[in-house]
């Protein structure tokens, strides 16, 4: 074990300054025996560290590693299992329990006494010994000597002490002087034993010969002892003195700690009075601009205004803790909202004088605009209200039930003006469109049926489905103010409705202008209130998505538009938001019952008025949805566009029955029908108002509808013809469909364009071939046969040799039709034709060319049948083509 101790101490310890004290060969309790040593080791330099390192020999040589090292002062506690009994196993607390099996009683007996050693003299017995022998404890520290335990562990440390550099060098100096150092190591010990007892024994004498040096050497201790004393009693003079001092200072420390403090408190104390000064005192100014502020002038009125913004920064000033507490800040806040109540009462008092005054000054202005197809001007009102939307902005965050209060007063006191206003203004707008003055208005002088219409007239609340009643008196009304109308018997809306043509272009026009007029004075009407109600009354408008487009508008029927344009919106819109639209729905609700009225009227007085209105209305809804598409203006003509477009297939829902209903006169020809001319007008009228509109969705689709009546009505009438021939008939007025549809060049109706020109194209050639029939009908009963014969297999050029078709047959049936027969016949069937054939459309030579083309056309057949079947007879009729022109142009140009 001693080899082993000297061999890890060389190889493990010298390396890192320590020095091995003891070692016990263990291995862990309850494993497979692999052992190690624990070694007990402390450091060379100073501060001394105590450590137990953990070595394991190599498995592949003879050398040691160190493997884990605890520090001595990580060790709780060592178990030594059994105090009686010897048994090698023992515990070690370190950061965890190790369990370890010494090789030996002894080693382990010798171990822990190092430990305990190292424990009582660097640890000072913090360690914990549990399970130990007392016996071998008392063995660590001998009883009855008085010697410190250190000494016994100077001892186990100085058991061995390895030789230095220089030592060894000395050694193998001397061991090179003696030849038998090696060989004969007693002679060599005893050697330098004698060589020591020479050296003792000089230096017992040179100690002996410098006594007299010793005792001047205690001499000099003796007397710097003494002086030491002295120091030592004036150290203790001055401690006593600095005791004094310092209990002064102590003094003085407590006292500028004290008044330290007490400045702090005064500093902090200052700060929040000035605080409280300068965010609580609110300025003898401003408190009288509260109290008596003049409210009716500019200077007054912001004066006012920073007066209480001053009050109500004062009110919402965030108090430190405990501020709500002092009787100062009480009262002062006590009087902060007693000038806030009196001025708020002041301003809402002034502001409802001011609303009051406003509905008088309008009133006064009305008479000038009664005449005129204006609406007042509210700009200067506006203008003026706007200097307290600042004051009306503190008393909504300060008194909101007086905010709301004047809120109310101003819808029930402008929703009043602006009724007058805009009843009067639509009052204006119907005299003008009817043609009335406004002292006739009342129909006195009209017959009974005109006085009924005045009264539905007036009956009417914006719903088109709601009117009833004589159509006819309107329609008397219309022809009496319009001496140019065409006479009503010869137009297909004759029955419940006035025609089309029964206004002059310069009436429709008029009608138009006024409708727009109507529209573009309310549009900034509505428009300028909604932003002065934002402004003043500080209601935020954002902008939203709206869920109803335009092109969605013309894919619904009424119902579904009409809740497009009340639920587009999306429902999460701000509280401000509606509150402006109920705002202008309250102080304008008439508007809508007022347009409906005028629409209504425009309907009856010329069904064609629908048109002007749908696109104008049209055009006024998307421009205000590209403003604002949650607008209350947007909304309310998106609703009166509902209107309007009910009206609009309602017109053309009639035009579809009264072409169902019409009846033609047996005795005189048809010509072209009054609803395909009817639809001319319609086509030409509407092509000019929607030229430029946006939406042309819902003309195309009454076209559609319109186009496909007129067809199948056509072929109704054409069937039923009696004087007229079918083909005639039809000829003609697809003729006119198409020249129509050509000259106004409809995109949409692109198909029923070249439906027209079909049907009119068939129907002629069906007119001429019936019309011309056989004109030679013996010659050509004739070539029948011969082509009868051919066709059962005889060859051409041999049909001259049947009997019934042999060349004399041939001569006396072409002398049956010599040139004046032909003439004669051909005369006769162009006064047929022109029978047949109407002025308007003017198709008579156009017939009569088609007819000469067909009648060339059987004469070269004929001929060419002659040729092939009688070659070289030198048969040939008794007229050529060229006697057949000669006569077809003197027949036209007789007539």
């Amino acid at each position: 074990m001693t080899a082993i101790k000297h061999a890890l101490q060389r190889d493990i310890f010298t390396p890192n300054d320590e020095r091995l004290l003891s070692i016990v060969n263990v291995c862990k309790a309850g494993k497979k025996k692999r052992n190690c040593f624990l070694c007990a080791t402390v450091t060379t330099e100073r501060p001394v560290q105590v450590n137990v390192v953990k070595v394991k020999k190599s498995d592949k040589g003879d050398f040691y590693k160190r493997q884990t090292a605890w520090a001595l002062r990580d060790l709780a506690v060592v178990d030594a299992k059994d105090a009686v009994k010897e048994n090698p196993e023992f515990d070690l607390h370190f950061d965890k329990v190790y369990k370890w099996v010494a090789s030996s009683t002894v080693e382990k007996n010798t171990f822990i006494s190092c430990i305990w050693k190292l424990n009582q003299r660097y640890l000072r017995k913090k360690i914990d010994f549990i399970n130990v022998s007392s016996q071998l404890l008392e063995e660590s520290v001998p009883s009855g000597e008085n010697q410190n335990v250190a000494g016994g562990d100077e001892e186990a440390v100085d058991e061995y002490q390895e030789l230095n550099a220089r030592e060894e060098q000395d050694i193998e100096i001397m061991m090179e002087g003696c030849e038998y150092a090696i060989s004969n190591a007693e002679a060599f010990a005893e050697k330098l034993s004698r060589e020591l007892q020479v050296l003792d024994g000089a230096n017992i004498q040179s100690i002996m010969a410098s006594e007299k040096q010793v005792n001047i050497l205690m001499k000099l201790l003796d007397e710097a002892l003494k002086e030491v004393d002295q120091i030592e009693l004036k150290l203790s003079s001055y401690e006593e003195m600095l005791q004094s001092v310092k209990e002064q200072m102590d003094q003085i420390s407590e006292s500028n700690h004290l008044i330290h403090l007490s400045n702090t408190n005064n500093v902090k104390l200052l700060s929040e009075i000035e605080f409280l000064v300068n965010h609580m005192d609110l300025a003898k100014g401003h408190i009288k601009a509260l109290q008596e502020g003049d409210l009716t002038s500019s200077r007054g009125i912001e004066a006012c205004t920073n007066a209480a913004d001053a009050l109500l920064q004062c009110m919402n000033v965030a108090l430190h803790p405990g501020h709500d507490m002092l009787h100062a800040v009480k009262q002062q806040q006590q009087r902060f909202s007693d000038l806030r109540e009196q001025f708020a009462r002041r301003l809402a008092s002034h502001l409802n004088s001011v609303f009051v005054q406003q509905g008088h000054d309008q009133s006064s202005t009305l008479a000038q605009h009664s005449v005129e197809l204006t609406l007042p001007n509210h700009h200067p009102f506006h203008r003026d209200l706007l200097r307290y939307a600042k004051l009306m902005e503190w008393l909504k965050n300060t008194d909101y039930g007086k905010y709301e209060g004047l809120t109310k007063n101003y819808m029930d006191y402008l929703s009043r003006l602006y009724e007058r206003e805009i009843k009067d203004f639509f009052e204006v707008a119907k005299i003008k469109m009817t043609g009335t003055t406004r002292e006739g208005k009342k129909f006195a002088t009209l017959p009974r049926k005109e006085s009924a219409v005045k009264q539905e007239t007036e009956s009417l609340h914006g719903s088109s489905g709601k009117l009833t009643g004589s159509t006819s008196s309107l329609n008397k009304l219309s022809v009496q103010s319009s001496g140019n109308r065409r006479s009503q018997s010869s137009s297909l809306l004759d029955m419940g409705n006035m025609s089309a043509s029964d206004l002059d272009v310069a009436d429709r026009t008029k009608f138009d202008k006024i409708f727009e007029q109507v529209l573009s004075e309310l549009e900034p009407l509505c428009l300028a209130e909604q932003d002065f109600i934002s402004k003043f009354f500080k209601l935020q408008q954002h902008q939203s998505t709206s869920g109803t487009t335009m092109n969605e508008v013309e894919e619904m029927d009424g119902v579904a538009l009409s809740r497009s344009y009340t639920s587009g919106v999306p429902q999460t819109v701000s509280s401000e938001k509606d509150m402006i639209r109920q705002m202008m729905t309250k102080i304008f609700r008439c508007i809508e019952p007022e347009l409906n009225n005028l629409i209504a009227l425009g309907d009856k007085i010329d069904s064609f008025n629908s048109l002007y209105m749908l696109v104008k209305m049209s055009h006024h809804v998307w421009t205000a949805q590209n403003v604002d598409p949650a607008s209350f203006l947007s909304t309310t003509l998106g609703n009166v566009l509902v209107t309007v477009k009910r009206n609009f297939d309602k017109c053309i829902s009639n035009q579809m029955k009264q072409m169902d209903e019409v009846k033609i006169s047996k005795k005189s020809k048809v010509g072209i029908l009054p609803f395909v001319a009817e639809f001319e007008e319609f086509a030409a009228l509407a092509e000019s108002i929607f030229k430029s509109a946006e939406r042309r969705g819902d003309l195309d689709k009454a076209y559609i509808k319109l186009i496909r009546a007129v067809f199948v009505s056509v072929e109704k009438v054409a069937n039923e013809s009696q004087k007229t021939p079918r083909d005639v008939v039809m000829m003609e007025n697809f003729h006119h469909i198409f020249a129509t549809l050509s000259r106004l060049k409809i995109s949409c109706l692109e198909a029923e364009k070249k439906e027209a020109k079909q049907k009119y194209t068939d129907h002629l050639q069906s007119y001429v071939i019936y019309s011309l029939g056989q004109p030679l009908e013996k010659l050509n009963h004739f070539f029948e046969g011969v082509e009868a014969r051919v066709a059962q297999g005889i060859r051409e050029e041999e049909v001259s040799y049947q009997l019934a078709f042999n060349k004399q047959e041939l001569r006396k049936v072409i002398k049956e039709y010599p040139g004046k027969e032909v003439k004669k016949g051909l005369d006769n069937l162009y006064k047929k034709v022109d029978k047949h054939l109407c002025e308007e459309e003017n198709l008579l030579q156009v017939v009569w060319h088609s007819m000469q083309d067909e009648f060339i056309r059987q004469y070269k057949h004929f001929e060419g049948l002659i040729a092939r079947c009688y070659p070289g007879s030198g048969i040939t009729m008794e007229f050529t083509i060229q006697d057949i022109l000669d006569y077809c142009s003197s027949i036209a140009q007789s007539h």
